[in-house]
């Protein structure tokens, strides 16, 4: 299993459902074996809640992003950009048994420099760390 797959598959296809895309599990497995990492079924199990889950909670996942996007409205950050903090901040929120915060961050990050545009990772990685802070704080 590649979770780092599916995180960028989970990415893609929320990316290209904001564009208006409509993805099926056929498109989600052609799009893995372009990366070079065909999904198993767990991954592809995986790939379908991360996008299930920032669907219910893109209200709440959204807040979290306007609140340290100091001065940038949800509707002028980079659709890239936003796929990957929204999918990032759902794992940080709903995931975090089983993947670690650090993680989500980096993976983020990671796809950030990928897709984004030449600052995007600095941008991703400072929203994902104020995100970060407010969740450990009591």
């Amino acid at each position: 299993m590649s979770r780092t797959t599916a995180r960028e598959v989970a990415m893609m296809i929320h990316f290209s459902n904001l564009l208006g895309g409509e993805d099926t599990p056929e498109h989600v497995c052609e799009k893995a074996e372009l990366l070079g990492t065909p999904l198993d079924e767990e991954d592809l199990l995986y790939v379908n809640q991360m996008l299930e889950g920032v669907k219910e909670h893109t209200e709440e996942i959204d807040e979290f992003v306007s609140r340290y996007s100091k001065d940038w409205m949800i509707d002028r950050i980079a659709r890239v950009d936003l796929s990957i903090l929204r999918v990032a901040i759902y794992e940080m929120l709903y995931r975090k048994e089983d993947v670690p915060t650090g993680a989500a961050i980096n993976e983020a990050v990671e796809l950030a420099k990928r897709y984004g545009g030449e600052r995007s990772y600095a941008f991703v990685n400072g929203i994902l760390g104020s995100v970060a802070k407010e969740l450990v704080l009591p």
